[in-house]
């Protein structure tokens, strides 16, 4: 119960000194003036083009998301192209909601987000309360300490702590709540994060956090022989420099792009996400390693890391990244990859209660000899 008052007696802090900020609410980078006339050109004539967006995509969902099952099951292709073009700013918590399966959780549970938030306790509070700060530290919604942002995370994440507690809490949580939290209230953020973790429309996400984070494990396996396959050229070089992807690749993965990458590109590729699987962040990475293939081969161990930790402004345009991200076919192959690692796992695993005299093995994929994804974020 004291664990539980922590946070709320907390004062908050004082409101940060007002900044510019950019359209999504995130202070802006210092640059120059020079294209300040382009870029009010390019609003004006983006502006007309994103009404016009929202008035398909109005018509296409219905009052309150009515029309949208209808519509998806009628003409799935269109759903699917506009939703690769973008989802419109305005209308992206919404649509979030209903192509993740999260509106029908939230409404065949009613009461029991509030349940969790005030009446139970988690082991996990006090990490909440610590990595807090950490979520999105340039955002407006999220600066001030202990202030409304603050607060909706900390409750997001506590609640999801005790409804899975198998998974609990895990640092890289705090990406997923705090992008949804910039689109809904917390009670459907709560339940977004539940029809991810749990697999309400895709396969679960649960394994990413779960200890030894045995779906971080497969998914770098399968990532590592892909880029053999699909860059084979790069695959040697990294062979040859021993980089593997657990260096550079694990919270694309753990947040699904949403750490330290543009966020009009993080949005963009949640979009897509959200409706197509976790196939989408295979292919933006296949597509950001082929975009850079040229300079990644000549790049010896050092450099070579911190490229891929620091890919290059004009790589992460959305614009151009994302249909060379479309165009690298994986559906079959992450399929065929995933049966590969399934019986290679279980085989070892059953080679190893051999061995053991049939102990009961806690460590598993734990035990693989991998860099900790969570030091990397």
């Amino acid at each position: 119960m004291e664990r539980r008052r922590a946070i709320d007696e907390f004062e908050p802090g004082p409101v940060p000194s007002p900044k510019a900020l950019d359209r999504f609410g995130f202070v802006k980078q210092e640059c120059g003036n020079s294209t300040d006339g382009l870029n009010l050109c390019r609003s004006s004539s983006e502006h007309e083009r994103e009404e016009r967006r929202v008035r398909k995509w109005r018509k296409m969902i219905g009052v309150g998301g009515s029309d949208w099952k209808h519509y998806v099951r009628r003409k799935p292709h269109v759903v699917k192209r506009r939703i690769r073009k973008g989802i419109p700013d305005c209308l992206r918590g919404l649509v979030w909601q209903l192509i993740s399966g999260s509106r029908d959780l939230l409404l065949m549970n009613p009461g029991v987000y509030e349940q969790l938030v005030i009446y139970e306790t988690s082991s996990s509070e006090l990490d909440i309360i610590r990595d807090i700060s950490r979520t999105f530290p340039t955002h407006v919604f999220f600066q001030q300490r202990h202030g409304p942002g603050q607060r909706s995370l900390y409750n997001v994440l506590k609640a999801y702590s005790v409804y899975d507690r198998d998974v609990g809490y895990v640092q890289g949580m705090g990406f997923l709540a705090g992008l949804l939290l910039l689109y809904m209230s917390e009670e459907d953020a709560f339940w977004l994060m539940v029809a991810l973790l749990k697999g309400a429309i895709h396969e679960p996400m649960e394994g990413l956090y779960q200890v030894g984070l045995p779906l971080v494990q497969q998914y770098l396996s399968m990532f590592e022989q892909l880029v053999k396959e699909y860059l084979p050229k790069l695959g040697e070089h990294f062979t040859q420099e021993m980089v593997n992807p657990s260096m550079y690749a694990s919270q694309w993965f753990i947040t699904v792009f949403s750490y330290s990458f543009p966020f009009p590109l993080a949005l963009r590729i949640w979009d897509v996400f959200l409706y197509e699987g976790v196939q989408i962040v295979f292919q933006v990475g296949l597509a950001l390693l082929r975009y850079c293939h040229d300079d990644l081969v000549k790049l010896p161990f050092e450099k070579l890391i911190h490229a891929l930790r620091n890919f290059p402004e004009d790589a992460m345009n959305p614009d151009t990244l994302l249909p060379m991200a479309f165009s690298i076919k994986v559906t079959r192959r992450l399929e065929e990859l995933k049966q590969e690692y399934d019986n290679r796992i279980g085989s070892g695993r059953g080679q190893a209660a051999t061995n053991n005299n049939h102990k009961l093995i806690t460590t598993k994929i734990s035990r693989l000899p991998v860099v900790n994804p969570l030091k990397l974020l």
